[in-house]
């Protein structure tokens, strides 16, 4: 009963704090003032944060259930937004490869050390051994960027013992407590180990994920950037701090398509079979056997 009440008291006070933050934007947008942004750093990792979040998709949940075309238009446009996003970001994959295939030919054939690039007349140069190492962005931005892209798609691999041969209810009951019971809370949890994780590698004092409110407010007088450009060599890639900013744009790609896919099995399941991939924008594979494949999956 405790827990209950506890619940609720955070939903609601997690509900209120986003009129309140609306009411005084200043007192966390303002980054000219250290303890705004130590505000920003606190709560953008916070509980009050996940539940004014959690208040708000639950009252579109609960709207959605007796405006059903409401809904849909919600999970049309965060469908349409992942898709986009994945789709941009997939040609990540192509310029991986033309700059592999470009650093072995300068290395190889030209006996080049550095590249210099200065198209709008600042000149960047760095050492080839850098451009080796920023291939390791590309690639982890395709794997944080098109993931949700992805799991529209239906591109992910999974083992199947069950699922298949269930009917269509019992299909999106499944979907429905899989979102909500395994996917929502992990991209919860490495949105708040990953946000934190990756302040600490932007600002100094060092932010902890256990620190209150009034420790970092304490701290905020000391507070100034400090971006980790430390590499593996040294000449070697020197923006890690990137691929922190990744795994939260991971974490909150992936728990908002959760949200979306809570949705569409819940229209599919209140609608029956013939809603099935209602609005569904997949991409067309002109191979036929690529085709098959992905409807195997």
């Amino acid at each position: 009963m405790d827990l209950i009440l506890l619940f609720f008291s955070e939903f609601w006070a997690g509900f209120s704090g986003i009129f309140k933050a609306l009411a005084n934007p200043s007192a966390w947008l303002d980054w000219s003032d250290s303890t705004a942004k130590m505000r920003f750093i606190y709560y953008g990792g916070s509980t009050e944060f996940f539940f004014a979040v959690f208040s708000v998709l639950t009252i579109i949940t609960l709207v959605g259930v007796y405006f059903r075309g409401f809904l849909w238009k919600m999970v049309v446009g965060v469908e349409f937004m992942q898709n986009a996003l994945g789709r941009f970001f997939a040609w990540a994959g192509l310029l991986m490869v033309l700059q592999q295939v470009m650093i072995v030919f300068l290395q190889r054939v030209f006996r080049v050390s550095e590249i210099s690039v200065g198209p709008f007349g600042s000149v960047f140069t760095r050492d080839l051994s850098w451009y080796a190492e920023e291939l390791k962005l590309y690639n982890a931005m395709i794997v944080a960027l098109c993931c949700a892209y992805t799991f529209v798609q239906g591109g992910h691999v999974r083992v199947d013992l069950f699922y298949a041969g269930m009917r269509h209810r019992a299909k999106k009951m499944v979907d429905m407590l899989g979102s909500a019971l395994l996917l929502m809370p992990t991209m919860t949890l490495v949105w708040f180990f990953g946000w934190f994780f990756m302040w600490r590698h932007l600002v100094t004092p060092k932010i902890n994920t256990t620190d209150s409110l009034e420790s970092l407010e304490r701290k905020a007088r000391l507070l100034k950037w400090n971006v980790e450009t430390i590499g593996f060599s040294p000449n070697g890639f020197d923006a890690y701090f990137l691929f922190k900013m990744l795994i939260v744009a991971f974490a909150g790609l992936m728990f908002i398509q959760a949200w979306c896919f809570f949705w569409r099995s819940l229209l599919e399941f209140i609608e029956g079979p013939e809603s099935a991939g209602k609005h569904l924008d997949l991409d067309e594979l002109e191979d036929e056997i690529a085709a098959k494949v992905a409807d195997i999956h």
